[in-house]
């Protein structure tokens, strides 16, 4: 372990609008500026993020798990609606958001709802579809989406799960029998809200004012063109990393050099 790296576990409440109060486990690594860490479906942050622990040599790391991931306890559906709040709070008097997949929606929401706290915002390809509806691949991944969260009463957990990961084209395999932390995570994924029913604030965001870079897999023809169309809407720096799909974290090297070069940018921005 780096010498100047150390973890600490906290646990952070708040109560999102008139749900019941939500713990959020939280992991911290490192020391420097802040940036906040939102993970998407199926996965825990540990996971999702396994790769940027390296990051914590110039800056504080906060690893949030969301509701029902690690040791936060679970909303009674996932929902980024209710969720944005409690990543709002953890920006406290500011710092750098990044989030993925379904955690580039709440990142999106949250860093509209609290701007004069947010250094700077990342998200790699955000399941927020709807900015780019017209487009006939996002149309299709909606409508396809449409069809398996309306059956997903009827289709076996593993077998939603590897439709869902095909679906986004993501890196991680799906076993033929799910271990429990698969299993968990999938059952919550079968409750979640579609990611393409959030309406991002795209005019707040651009004239909040704080860097934003979006990010995509260079893969899927609908998720370049959601990348392509928010950051044209909302004004950010906008970078194609490949070789792992939609699971764009997860290639590691690239990724970080990509996210340590704009926060740092973002840093003598602000200063």
């Amino acid at each position: 372990m780096h010498p100047r790296i150390t973890a600490v576990r906290s646990f952070m409440a708040w109560e999102p609008f008139a749900l019941t109060m939500a713990r959020l486990d939280v992991e911290r690594l490192g020391s420097g500026p802040p940036v906040v860490f939102v993970h998407g479906s199926v996965v825990g942050a540990d996971l999702t993020w396994r790769r940027q622990r390296e990051l914590a040599d110039n800056w504080t790391l906060l690893f949030a798990n969301r509701p029902g991931f690690g040791a936060s306890p679970p909303l009674e559906r996932g929902d980024f609606e209710a969720e944005a709040p409690l990543v709002a709070e953890l920006l406290d008097e500011g710092a750098h958001l990044v989030g993925h997949s379904y955690g580039g929606v709440i990142a999106l929401l949250a860093a509209a709802q609290r701007p004069e706290s947010v250094l700077s915002l990342t998200v790699s390809e955000p399941g927020s579809l709807g900015v780019a509806r017209g487009n006939p691949a996002v149309d299709e991944m909606i409508e396809n989406g449409e069809k398996l969260f309306g059956h997903a009463d009827e289709i076996p957990t593993q077998v939603f799960l590897s439709l869902f990961r095909g679906g986004a084209n993501s890196a991680n395999e799906t076993p033929d029998e799910l271990p429990d932390s698969l299993e968990r995570g999938a059952r919550l994924l079968m409750k979640e809200r579609p990611s393409w029913e959030a309406e991002v604030p795209v005019e707040l965001l651009q004239e909040a004012g704080f860097p934003i870079l979006v990010v995509s897999g260079g893969h899927s023809e609908a998720f370049e063109a959601v990348c392509d169309s928010l950051a044209d809407q909302v004004g950010a720096d906008r970078t194609v990393i490949t070789g792992r799909g939609h699971t764009v974290p997860s290639t590691g090297a690239p990724y970080n050099r990509r996210l340590r070069s704009f926060l740092s940018e973002a840093e003598v921005r602000g200063r």
